[in-house]
């Protein structure tokens, strides 16, 4: 399959081999396509691989959608699918938040199981592999999701060649697709049910809140936002987590914001106090107390 692999490094170009060669076994799949990068990849390097063994139609796409996604993300799988005419159905899960909605730690546990459960017997249906995201990287962070996709037996095939985050944005940028090539520069990003701490329960009114913050503060210039929702005495409490190098236009007084701009805008929405995360943003941060 050539994709640019010229101008890679050889132990990327041989993953990339082994990554074609795993689903062209398939025969038939479909990706749980949630809009993101990981699945992004997958689902047009596999449209390119099946293209060019002259069966571009035996690859297809299943999205997720309710509150717990952002419109954003699964709009953009929407329209991604339609422009390059790829078979895509979505599927509404809102009810998984009745499993979860009092947010244990193996939250993820049941989430994944229920949703991903519902996939894998539409995939079955037309005899096809299901397949997710999931790449090596993964494998460092507290993901009990993970399990429960072990156990329905969904296929990896990002973690099966041994790709990490890195290189699959290095790949998604010479797939010879451009609507894929240009997320290979979109920052991270997880479901919104991650802003709520373990404990405190899970509700359609906080993801509203917290996907309509996390908007406005990429509208306005910002890369890589969390808006974590915390419940405290008077109400809830916004805690924002914005890359390093990026605080500065928050805390910075420019000319059309100010940081008062910001809070009464959280105040709007619903939050009864902002704070900033001198931290900054991490992945995986808000497991940090938890022990796998």
């Amino acid at each position: 399959m050539s994709n640019g692999t010229d101008i890679m490094d050889t132990s990327l170009e041989e993953k990339l081999k082994k990554l074609e060669e795993i689903i062209l076994g398939y025969g038939q799949m479909i990706v749980a396509f949630s809009g993101g990068v990981d699945s992004t990849f997958l689902l047009a390097f596999a449209l390119k691989a099946f293209r060019e063994a002259g069966c571009p139609d035996n690859v297809a796409a299943m999205t997720a959608t309710g509150p717990q996604f952002a419109a954003d993300e699964t709009g953009f799988a929407e329209r991604f699918c339609d422009s390059l005419s790829i078979s895509h159905k979505k599927m509404d899960v809102s009810y998984v938040l009745d499993v979860i909605r009092e947010n244990p730690q193996d939250r993820c546990y049941y989430c994944k199981k229920a949703i991903f459960g519902t996939l894998k017997e539409r995939a079955e249906m037309v005899g096809s592999v299901l397949a997710d995201g999931t790449n090596l990287d993964d494998m460092d962070d507290y993901r009990p999701g993970h399990r429960a996709i072990q156990e329905l037996g969904v296929a990896s095939p990002l973690k099966e060649a041994g790709l990490t985050k890195a290189e699959i944005r290095k790949a998604l940028a010479q797939v010879g697709i451009d609507t894929a090539a240009d997320k290979a520069d979109m920052p991270a990003f997880a479901c919104l049910v991650t802003r709520i701490p373990y404990g405190e329960k899970i509700t359609e009114e906080k993801l509203e809140m917290i996907y309509a913050a996390e908007r406005y503060f990429k509208d306005h210039g910002f890369t890589q936002v969390r808006v974590r929702c915390h419940e405290i005495s008077e109400g809830l409490m916004a805690r924002i987590e914005l890359e390093q190098e990026e605080m500065e236009m928050l805390i910075g007084r420019k000319k059309d914001s100010t940081p008062a701009d910001y809070e009464a805008v959280l105040k709007e929405l619903g939050f009864h106090y902002a704070a900033l995360d001198l931290g900054g943003y991490e992945k995986g941060k808000m497991n940090k107390s938890v022990v796998a």
